[in-house]
């Protein structure tokens, strides 16, 4: 079976949490702290494997988390770090946030990686928070909880030349003939459902990969039929081979097949258009067939663009043209440059979403519910989780995190009063004007 979508949920390693310790030494009566911090929780990472084809192990597997980091260790010894979790996919994967519809990375190449949710940092242990004022700190930090988030994996085929055209055209039978894949045919429409591959020898020590991709219908770029199951995988192609029947044996017309499914692919992306494109009129063993392609040439040359597309006619069934057609792809393939990567938009997206060093949002607001003062902020909710407010001295540095950050100005500025209570997320304190919080 083909996957080629999938929706997974990632979730980074927690960082391990720092311990309150204190030297035990002989003669030493009163050691200083010693409490080490957690280690780092583990990233998740996803790697290239030229080896996979599918997304299929996606499908029964959709969560992954990373492994926690150790915690702090006595004689401020340093917990260890977690090891990264790896996550082999499929060149050509397209890994896209589910929140924001942005694009991550664009996995091209083998061995490529790109972290997709980080871990958690190390909470810090007491001997970080000594000070002259405080030498023997009786608190640490809890370890920083992983970057989590959904993903949807789109896998775009790595294909040379991707075959199109409509349905039942011999798209599945040319590639069998020219490449040992055995795609399924059959004398029906979609008979091929999914992409299929194949390795093309040309006979003169050139090769390439080949892509039978489903057939095309009129309406494909807004999602009928196939639709963008498709297109996305032409995307990949650097030439593209339309296979056009020109025995019209299903009563179609070919040259209007051919402008409906030029026209799909422009509206689907327009650099498509601009992609080098070779016109494979095949079926030449059928009646009719050559009155077909003269036709069909007098109504390509009327087109302003007619002179950039060549013809090639052919026969799946006899062979004939087939060979001309593989020499003429090989020799558009020497000259068509790689497809750009989306590399730039990679590093932008990591930047943006999971560097430690970008500056915190200490935005709050505070508001009413009956009686209490309602205090809102993702960076104060995130600062409690990391503190253990279960000693006096967790609790005067909270308080001094709340007056630095505006936090009892504010207050008092709403009218807050002594022995008021103030919520924070799961949280209750009683607020004392001029004073620290004391939590309830």
């Amino acid at each position: 079976m083909f996957v080629d979508k999938a929706k997974i949920f990632v979730k980074g390693g927690d960082g391990g949490n720092g311990i309150v310790s204190y030297r035990r030494e002989k003669y030493v009566p009163e050691g200083g702290p010693a409490g080490g911090d957690g280690g780092k929780g583990a990233d998740v990472i996803f790697r290239v494997d030229e080896g996979l084809r599918t997304l299929m192990d996606f499908r029964y597997q959709k969560h992954f988390k990373g492994e926690r980091g150790e915690r702090g260790k006595v004689k401020s010894m340093h917990g260890a770090n977690a090891e990264n979790m790896i996550v082999r996919i499929p060149p050509g994967t397209v890994l896209i946030d589910d929140d924001t519809q942005e694009i991550i990375a664009d996995m091209t190449r083998h061995g490529q990686e790109v972290i997709v949710a980080r871990g958690g940092r190390g909470g810090r242990g007491n001997c970080r928070f000594a000070t002259p004022s405080n030498p023997a700190p009786d608190f640490c930090e809890n370890g920083e909880e992983g970057k989590e988030r959904w993903i949807i994996l789109e896998l775009k085929v790595m294909a040379d030349v991707g075959l199109v055209g409509f349905p039942s055209v011999g798209k599945s039978t040319l590639l069998s003939v020219v490449s040992g894949a055995k795609p399924k045919i059959g004398a029906y429409h979609f008979t091929t459902l999914s992409p299929n591959l194949g390795v093309v020898d040309v006979g003169d020590g050139r090769s390439f990969v080949m892509a039978d991709l489903p057939g095309l219908i009129e309406g494909a770029h807004e999602g009928v039929g196939l639709g963008h199951d498709f297109l996305r995988h032409v995307e990949r192609t650097r030439v593209i081979l339309h296979v056009v029947d020109m025995s019209g044996s299903e009563g179609r017309d070919p040259f209007e097949d051919w402008v409906k499914i030029n026209d799909e692919l422009k509206l689907y992306n327009p650099l498509l258009a601009e992609r080098p494109q070779v016109i494979a009129a095949n079926k030449m063993d059928m009646p009719e067939a050559e009155e077909q392609l003269a036709l069909f040439r007098e109504q390509l040359a009327a087109r302003e663009d007619g002179d950039k597309y060549e013809i090639i006619p052919m026969s799946s069934l006899t062979k004939k043209g087939v060979q001309e057609l593989l020499y003429k792809a090989a020799d558009l393939l020497e000259t068509v440059p790689e497809l750009p990567s989306l590399e730039e938009v990679k590093d932008v997206a990591e930047r943006k979403v999971f560097t430690y060093e970008q500056e915190e949002d200490n935005s709050f607001t505070i508001r009413r519910e009956n009686e209490d003062y309602v205090v809102e902020s993702a960076a104060i909710e995130k600062f409690i989780k990391r503190v253990n407010l279960n000693t006096q001295d967790a609790i005067l540095r909270f308080g001094r995190t709340m007056r630095k950050m505006g936090v009892d100005a504010e207050l008092r500025k709403r009218g807050a009063k002594d022995g008021d209570t103030v919520r924070i997320g799961d949280f209750t304190f009683e607020f004392f004007e001029g004073s620290d919080y004391f939590y309830d």
